[in-house]
């Protein structure tokens, strides 16, 4: 059995993994990335793009419960779905969901979310210039678009509660609206325009972040899963894969939706579910839109990639599956149709699905284990771990080398659960 030797290990290799090697590497440790499958090519690599410090309010909210439940009733258009399944594990995760859903939970997410999210789009900014990266990289903002008065009404609601949290907004009437974004349909009456946020081509960015940390001396172990732990006196002692075992000075859990299976044998609590999401890429079409888009009431993403488009959607509570549903692709692209001028024809190049690793407070786990003294875990980002990756990335740097947190992790810790 090969024996290696590591400084730091980093188990799986999606953004959040790639992130950490990056920083890591930047401060001078050693990096090692096993992956079970090929790095860069996660759940992260067919998303919306979207970087999204804007994005401060957990999926856990008042109100989510009877709005997803409605939803479902409407299955052909429904932004939401679940499995129905008896798994203790699985209960347990919607219950703690389900008591998450108060405004106290959203309150205390506000403040790490805010932070990480802040952290991570200037990380970006700063990343993407140093590295020259040619990643479709667009500083135009997120603009919301809607369709109804009830839904606009609370898309400026939205917008007062971020402008009180310093984050850049302009609330469009229709007018603005349709000079800021021709490719808006005439029934779109309104918008709010996340000015701060920014949209970048993720497969194309997660691809060159794996080289370069490979070029800054980064081994990688592609289609290595994770096979158990050695573990004794509060540390593990070797992580067992089917390319030999690994002995690590510090080991970072990063396996995005595959961390409780990965983990299983460590015995940590770990409250991750495996949320799946599509999306749809196309040629560009006739008339690009100018900016990334989120459709209000529909819950679609649009982004516009240098010379493709893509359309994200959908919340499937799932297995730990990536199989495409046809009947939810196509209902992506006719929601979409519903809000911009796009082709009658379109191009298809990709249709994906990923899964998106979910806490039942809708805020990730970053920390230091209570059990293990040389394990970290960095997981549970929801739908923004393309989003909040570098300033993951800079935090856990910034614990396995013992150094004090940019900002407050308390709130993130393993133990919480």
């Amino acid at each position: 059995m090969t024996l290696h030797k590591a400084d730091v290990l980093i188990i799986g290799g999606g953004s959040i993994g790639l992130n950490c090697a990056y920083y890591l590497l930047k401060s001078g440790r050693k990096a090692t990335v096993v992956d079970s499958n090929e790095v860069a090519q996660g759940s992260s690599a067919g998303n919306a793009g979207h970087i999204v410090p804007s994005h401060i309010i957990p999926l856990a909210v008042p109100g989510i419960v009877p709005t997803a439940l409605k939803w479902m009733l409407d299955p052909k258009n429904s932004p939401f779905g679940m499995k129905v399944s008896l798994d203790p594990k699985y209960i347990s995760w919607l219950l703690q969901f389900v008591m998450a859903c108060n405004e106290s939970n959203v309150q205390r997410a506000i403040p790490p979310l805010n932070s990480l999210g802040q952290l991570s789009a200037k990380n970006f900014a700063q990343l993407i210039a140093e590295e020259k990266f040619d990643c479709h990289y667009q500083e135009k903002g997120l603009l919301f678009l809607y369709k109804t008065e009830d839904a606009f009404a609370g898309g400026k609601h939205e917008a007062d509660l971020m402008r009180k949290h310093g984050i850049p907004v302009d609330v469009l009437d229709k007018p603005a609206l349709h000079d800021r974004e021709p490719a808006a349909r005439d029934e779109v009456l309104g918008g709010v325009h996340f000015t701060g946020d920014s949209h970048l081509n993720p497969a194309l960015f997660l691809k060159l972040l794996a080289d370069r940390v490979r070029s800054m001396g980064a081994e990688i172990f592609e289609n290595t899963p994770v096979t158990g732990f050695d573990v004794a006196d509060g540390n593990i002692r070797a992580v067992k894969t089917g390319a030999g075992d690994f002995e690590a000075d510090q080991i970072v859990l990063a396996a995005g939706a595959w961390t409780p299976a990965v983990a299983h044998d460590l015995r940590l609590n770990i409250p991750v579910q495996s949320a799946r999401g599509y999306s749809l890429t196309m040629s560009a079409t006739k008339v690009m839109p100018r900016h990334a888009l989120l459709l209000g009431e529909r819950r679609v993403a649009v982004s516009p990639m240098g010379d493709v488009l893509r359309f994200t959607g959908r919340l499937e509570l799932s297995n730990v599956d990536t199989t495409v549903n046809a009947k939810h692709i196509a209902g992506i692209e006719r929601a979409v149709r519903e809000y911009i001028h796009v082709d009658e024809k379109l191009d298809i190049r990709e249709t994906w699905a990923g899964l998106r690793p979910t806490t039942p407070d809708g805020m990730p786990i970053i920390g230091r284990s209570p059990r293990y003294r040389n394990l970290i875990v960095a997981t549970g980002h929801a739908m923004l771990g393309l989003s909040l990756g570098p300033g993951t990335g800079q935090v856990v740097t910034e614990l396995v080398n013992d150094r004090e947190t940019t900002f407050d992790l308390s709130p993130l810790r393993v133990e919480r659960f």
